[in-house]
């Protein structure tokens, strides 16, 4: 899941703070109605990445 991408698309401003290493550190900022727009993108992009399980041994079944 690209979350600086899903930010993006909700209408987030994304900026650089700083690279030290391999870490990147971003700021974000934005209206609430991006912000709710980027909560319910992230829940849609974990909802479609989580499997659905099924597990027999809820019903009694081995």
């Amino acid at each position: 899941m690209d979350i600086v991408k899903i930010a993006r698309t909700a209408g987030l401003q994304i900026l650089l703070d700083a690279r030290i290493g391999r870490e990147t550190y971003h700021s974000v900022s934005g209206s609430l109605s991006s912000l709710q727009r980027f909560a319910d993108a992230v829940c849609a992009a974990v909802a479609d990445e989580t499997p659905v399980r099924h597990d027999h041994a809820e019903h009694g079944e081995a």
